[in-house]
């Protein structure tokens, strides 16, 4: 069991959300060239335990060749849903109460002045975090909402038994203690899997509100998912 911290996010959370964001997308050349700021921007964070799991997931990406490392991903995100990189799914599967979710995530995004891309769904995790690093306190609270799916996501990388399941410790370890309710969710969840209602899964609002949504089903990140800017990685936090 890895150790939660204090309620309050630690100083460098941010940072942490910012690499994490680039170490979750798909390795094209564009990803993988922003690994030489993932190297500079490592030493800024405090803890040495996220320092070393963080480390280790960009070295295992750098060992690997282009196309071994594309393979690898998709191999660990692209193939089963328990390993989802959309959070909502892991709570609501594919149910109307899932299309709220994405909508409700939608209007966080611009309540806090950001605008979520067309091309991804609003609960991909490596956008999640990428919005959590320039807005940390919305950003904190959508990690908090989709608590259920970091978790079983977290579970089930492990049993997987892949480096990326690092990140996640660290990201689930910047979280509160849960309750003893929330765990039960869990259990719950992962015993029984999410509700198996087969609807549409675009947000139910006004075009106007929710934008088209892209065609990507829900588990499966694009290899077009657009990856975090080199920029990113040079915030306050990581200067």
């Amino acid at each position: 069991m890895i150790p939660r911290r204090a309620r309050r996010p630690a100083l460098d959370t941010s940072l942490v959300h910012r690499i994490a964001s680039v170490l979750l997308r798909y390795p094209d050349e564009t990803m993988l060239a922003c690994l030489d700021d993932v190297a500079a921007a490592l030493p800024a964070v405090a803890d040495p335990a996220d320092r070393t799991r963080l480390a280790t997931v960009r070295d295992h990406l750098l060992d690997l060749r282009p196309t071994e490392a594309a393979q690898r991903y998709v191999d660990t995100f692209d193939h089963t849903r328990r390993r989802s990189l959309h959070l909502t799914y892991y709570r609501h599967g594919d149910t109307r109460a899932r299309g709220m979710a994405l909508l409700a995530l939608k209007h966080a995004y611009r309540q806090a002045g950001h605008e979520p891309p067309e091309a991804e769904l609003p609960d991909f995790l490596p956008l999640i975090l990428e919005f959590a690093a320039l807005a940390p306190q919305p950003g904190h609270r959508i990690l908090l909402q989709c608590r259920a799916g970091l978790e079983l996501l977290r579970q089930a990388l492990h049993e997987y038994a892949t480096p990326y399941a690092g990140v996640l410790d660290t990201l689930c370890g910047r979280l509160p203690e849960p309750a003893r309710q929330e765990r039960d969710t869990w259990r719950k969840l992962a015993a029984e899997g999410p509700p198996g209602e087969q609807v549409g899964l675009a947000p139910f609002g006004p075009p106007e509100q929710t934008g088209p949504e892209p065609s990507v089903p829900p588990g499966h990140p694009a290899p077009s998912a657009r990856p975090t800017p080199r920029a990113s990685l040079r915030g306050k936090d990581g200067r």
